[in-house]
């Protein structure tokens, strides 16, 4: 592998920002091979909310796979990658794979990643959260993977929409020790005169 390779799944949840803002960072950095796959949800989400096609996005990745392809790379463990992140991540696609019913690609190559004991991250997207959906969470983290729902970082004291998902698009990329530029405001600790006596 003379890149890493990063699995990045779009589904029907709302935030398809993030995904495409991930596969931007990714393209932008040139350190990672990125493998793009959309559930048909994501799709129509992405339409509606950022007024891009399935090839508009498609177009930022390096490699793309069908959802219903279950005969896919991305499918097998002797496929190798540094993991996978899906962004955002609906509620129905983290009940598939907490009870691993691998039914589509998306859900199959998260159970791949699990057993493959490689990095998994769920950019959650819902509230309030049900009973099922935590339940559905813990499962998840107790098989190995990580629950990554975008909370906005205010101590960053964003001045937009875009500076918030950088934000969290960057500590994604710090997920997997992946190079970004200017993504993320670090915490520098706070000020002699701002510390509480």
């Amino acid at each position: 592998m003379s890149r890493p390779r990063l699995i990045v799944a779009i589904t029907g949840a709302s935030g398809a920002v993030y995904g495409v803002r991930l596969l931007q960072a990714l393209r932008a950095s040139g350190a990672c091979e990125s493998h793009l796959v959309m559930s048909s949800s994501g799709v129509m989400t992405a339409r509606q909310e950022l007024d891009m096609a399935r090839a508009d996005i498609e177009g930022l990745a390096d490699v793309v796979h069908n959802v219903k392809d279950i005969g896919a790379t991305i499918a097998s463990g002797s496929f190798k990658s540094s993991g996978m992140v899906i962004a955002p991540c609906s509620m129905k696609t983290l009940a598939s794979i907490a009870h691993g019913l691998a039914d589509n690609l998306v859900s199959r190559a998260a159970d791949v990643i699990l057993k493959e004991r490689r990095r998994l991250v769920l950019v959650a997207r819902e509230t309030p959260l049900n009973l099922a959906h935590l339940r559905n969470m813990t499962a998840v983290t107790e098989m190995g993977g990580i629950v990554f729902p975008p909370v906005p970082a205010f101590y960053a004291r964003p001045a937009s929409l875009d500076e918030m998902v950088d934000h969290t698009v960057g500590r994604l990329l710090d997920l997997f020790d992946l190079p970004h530029e200017g993504l993320v405001k670090r915490w520098e600790g706070m000020g002699k005169n701002e510390a509480i006596n």
